[in-house]
């Protein structure tokens, strides 16, 4: 393997997996200036609330993902399983799911529930991205589109950063607005140990292999590219898109 993640032989299942956290080691978003600045407690309330307002899109995306997904599976024992991901997000008569909890989080900071929910003020990038993970899904082998899940591998340790950060940087941010965060330490690994098993039993040559690592590249990027637009309309030059959402604090 060459430092653009090119494998030149058939690997162990344990030698994918460590090509795969490797992935996340240099590729995800843990890394990207915005987060980094998010963490050291740098972005005002008006960039925290674009983080949030954006985000929104790829969160209430993901049960639609999953349900492409899901349709494309033919075992039942995995159905059951990847079903388990939907509930998550979409919650059910008896608990709140992520996307509930992720509009709890743009009220506490001070956001309209109905604005963020209609996705109007998105910046085009975010739009563009939710729109690309849902066609890699749709389009690109199933083996490819459960791989692309497995940045889910290095989110407690985003969630684990992010979440004590901002409760100790942020003073108008409270344990109740970051809800949201909490049961994702439980369900994101229960969802790599499917994800992971189905990836070990089915990508077992040089080729599926590849496809593999390309599909976990191209997740990073989609989410990295989500932080670049943060970054450029609301950081650094600070050129909101028109018809985006402007701070009141962007001045």
């Amino acid at each position: 393997m060459t430092a653009d993640f090119r494998l030149d032989r058939t690997l162990s299942a344990p030698q994918l997996e460590d090509v795969l956290r490797q992935v996340g080691a240099e590729r995800y978003h843990i890394r990207h200036p915005f987060h980094r600045l998010m963490v050291d407690g740098a972005l005002t309330r008006g960039q925290m609330q674009a983080w949030a307002l954006n985000r929104y899109c790829y969160q209430a995306t993901i049960p639609a993902k999953d349900a492409i997904i899901l349709s494309r599976i033919e075992d039942r024992a995995l159905r059951r399983a990847w079903r388990e991901r939907i509930v998550d997000h979409d919650g059910d008569a008896t608990s709140p799911g992520g996307i509930e909890r992720w509009i709890q989080l743009a009220r506490g900071l001070g956001l309209d529930a109905e604005v963020v929910a209609s996705q109007r003020l998105a910046l085009p990038a975010t739009r563009f991205a939710v729109l690309a993970y849902l066609r890699l899904v749709e389009k690109r082998t199933l083996l490819e589109a459960i791989a692309s899940s497995l940045t889910e591998m290095f989110s407690p340790q985003v969630i684990g950063e992010r979440v004590s950060a901002i409760l100790q940087r942020y003073p108008y941010i409270d344990a109740d607005t970051l809800g949201y965060f909490t049961p994702r330490l439980t369900q994101a690994p229960r969802d790599v140990d499917v994800a992971l098993a189905y990836v070990r039993e089915h990508a077992r040559t040089q080729d599926t292999q590849q496809q593999v690592v390309d599909a976990l590249i191209t997740k990073c990027d989609i989410l990295w590219s989500m932080l670049d637009a943060l970054h450029f309309a609301y950081v650094e030059p600070r050129f909101v898109p028109p018809g985006a959402f402007v701070p009141e604090d962007a001045g």
